[in-house]
C-alpha cells in the first residue's frame, strides 16, 4: 500500500517521539542533562533530538574517501553497526566522505526513524571529482538515493570558511528553506571551519545546526579555545543547536589519553555543546570513547 510523503513523515515522527520519549525519561532518573548516560537523548536544536555521541565519517575525508572506508567497507560496515548496537543513533555524513550508500547497506534492517542522518553538501572547487557544482535540491535529490531514504535530517553547507558566507550562499540557502517546508529535510545549517565564519552564524535565523571545531588545546581550530567558547555559548542560547567535532583534535589525542578525558571534559563542561562527532575507525574506539564520556559525566554529577 502506497503511503504520501506527509503520512510517512508524520508516522516517522511518532516513531522517533516514542523511543525519545523513553530514553529521556530515563536520562531525567539520572541527574537531567548532565546524567551519567552517554548515549542519552538531548535536544539539537529546535527541530531534532540526537544521541550525545555520534558517529563522523570525514576522518581524513576527502575525494569520497575516509580512513574508515580506506580500511574496506566490509570493516566500515561492521563498525557502524557496532556503533547502532552501542546505542548511538546520530551518524554525520558528507559529500565529500563518500559513506552514504555503504551506510545505507549497514543499517538497512533498522528502522529509519531510528537514527538521524546529517549530510553536509561541499560547494568548494576541490575535493570532489565533479567539475561543477549543482544547487542543493539536486544535490539532496541525488544525497537521497544514495543514503536509500525519503527524508534526511539535516542538511547542512559543508566547510564555510568566510564571515560573508550568508549572502554568498542565500541561494542555497533559499533551496534547503523550500526543501525543508516541503519535509524533504527536518532541519538545516552550516559547518564551520573559520573563526570569523562562526561570528557569522551569531543571529543568523536561517541556520537550524552548527557544527563547530572545538577543544581546549585548539587543535586543527582556527582560533583558541577561549575565543571560540563564547561565540559558541551566544549561538547555542539563540536556540540553534550545536555539534561539536574535533573533540579528539582529529586524532591528535587519541595516544594521550589524559588530554582526551580532559577534551571530553572541557566539552561537556561548556553545557553548550549538544551532541559530540567522533571518526571512529574501529569498534574499540567506540567503546572507549564511550566509556571515558561515561567516566566525565559520573565526575560531573557527583560534583553537582
Amino acid at each position: 500500500m502506497s503511503i504520501s510523503r506527509r503520512s510517512f513523515l508524520e508516522s516517522a515522527a511518532v516513531g522517533i517521539s516514542a523511543s525519545v520519549g523513553v530514553l529521556s525519561a530515563r536520562e531525567a532518573t539520572l541527574g537531567g542533562s548532565f546524567s551519567k548516560d552517554p548515549l542519552a537523548v538531548v535536544p539539537l536544536g529546535k527541530h531534532l533530538r540526537v544521541t550525545r555521541i555520534g558517529m563522523g565519517f570525514g576522518m581524513r575525508g576527502w575525494n569520497r574517501e575516509s580512513n574508515l572506508s580506506r580500511r574496506g567497507l566490509d570493516h566500515a560496515e561492521r563498525v557502524i553497526r557496532h556503533a547502532y548496537e552501542r546505542g548511538i543513533r546520530l551518524f554525520d555524513h558528507a559529500d565529500l566522505y563518500g559513506s552514504h550508500q555503504f551506510f545505507a547497506r549497514a543499517l538497512k534492517d533498522k528502522p529509519r526513524d531510528s537514527y538521524c542522518v546529517v549530510s553536509k553538501i561541499w560547494f568548494h572547487p576541490r575535493g570532489l571529482p565533479e567539475e561543477d557544482r549543482p544547487d542543493a535540491d539536486v544535490v539532496v535529490k541525488r544525497f537521497l538515493k544514495e543514503l536509500n531514504t525519503d527524508y534526511i535530517d539535516l542538511v547542512q553547507m559543508h566547510c564555510m570558511m568566510r564571515p560573508d558566507w550568508p549572502t554568498l550562499m542565500e541561494r542555497q540557502m533559499e533551496i534547503l528553506e523550500r526543501l525543508k517546508e516541503q519535509g524533504i529535510i527536518r532541519a538545516h545549517g552550516v559547518s564551520i571551519h573559520g573563526f570569523s565564519a562562526l561570528q557569522a552564524v551569531v543571529g543568523e535565523d536561517w541556520v537550524d545546526v552548527v557544527h563547530v571545531r572545538i577543544n581546549p588545546y585548539g587543535e586543527k581550530m582556527d582560533a583558541p579555545a577561549q575565543q571560540v567558547a563564547p561565540v559558541v555559548e551566544k549561538i547555542h542560547s539563540s536556540g540553534i543547536g550545536v555539534i561539536g567535532m574535533k573533540i579528539v583534535g582529529e586524532g591528535a589525542f587519541s595516544k594521550d589519553k589524559e588530554k582526551l578525558d580532559a577534551s571530553i571534559q572541557y566539552v561537556l563542561g561548556l553545557g553548550t555543546v549538544d551532541a559530540m562527532i567522533v571518526g571512529f575507525e574501529t569498534e574499540e574506539d567506540i567503546d572507549d570513547f564511550i566509556a571515558r564520556v561515561e567516566k566525565a559525566l559520573v565526575a560531573m554529577t557527583a560534583r553537582t
